[in-house]
């Protein structure tokens, strides 16, 4: 079976709330396309040697918010690839123009009740250790759907649909959107050695 090659010029960034998938979806987009993968919470958690509950505890939110920026500007200036970034991170307007000028976004979005069956029993998500947590997680969909919806692509996600199915779903409308960097390469032009960019991939 012949394999699809793309050509990939910017990187992907998924952002969307907490519980949306991005870690594995964008895992497998990167398996899928040949690109490194970053999740930023992971990075900062590595390069900070604590993890994220310990950081909004022992230095706060602003100082992790910090970290969140300087991982995203780190990583987004590099050649492409796919990164996933936490639920508040495109939030902030500094981040929304370092990922508008290294990559495309695209926002997965769950409803509220996918992402309270996700996350619901999980004790390291700093933002929902409330005493009504579920009441919390809807406050926070209503505060930042707005503001997600200035991704360059939506992509509606839940429990009904499979971590490879969404993978190539956002991979198909990637490659459907003029200005996403992303790209088939011509089955004739893909027989012939890759350009010295190093960026056709794959998958």
């Amino acid at each position: 079976m012949t394999r699809v090659v793309y050509r990939v010029e910017r990187s992907i960034v998924l952002v969307g709330m907490m519980g949306a998938g991005k870690t594995a979806v964008g895992r497998q987009m990167a398996s899928r396309l040949g690109l490194p993968f970053v999740d930023s919470d992971g990075e900062i958690e590595t390069s900070s040697g604590m993890t994220i509950s310990e950081i909004f505890s022992r230095l706060g939110e602003p100082d992790f918010r910090e970290m969140e920026t300087a991982t995203l500007s780190k990583f987004l200036s590099g050649d492409p690839l796919v990164m996933s970034v936490g639920g508040g991170a495109f939030i902030r307007k500094v981040n929304r123009r370092l990922i508008r000028q290294h990559g495309t976004s695209v926002w997965l979005k769950p409803s509220l009740e996918t992402v309270w069956e996700r996350v619901r029993n999980n004790r390291k998500r700093p933002l929902i250790q409330v005493e009504d947590p579920r009441a919390e997680l809807s406050r926070l969909l209503r505060e930042r759907n707005p503001v997600y919806a200035k991704a360059d692509i939506r992509v509606h996600t839940s429990n009904d649909r499979t971590v490879s199915a969404m993978a190539k779903a956002v991979i198909t409308m990637l490659v459907r959107m003029d200005g996403s960097g992303l790209s088939v390469v011509p089955a004739a032009e893909s027989r012939q050695d890759s350009d010295h960019s190093g960026r056709d991939r794959t998958g």
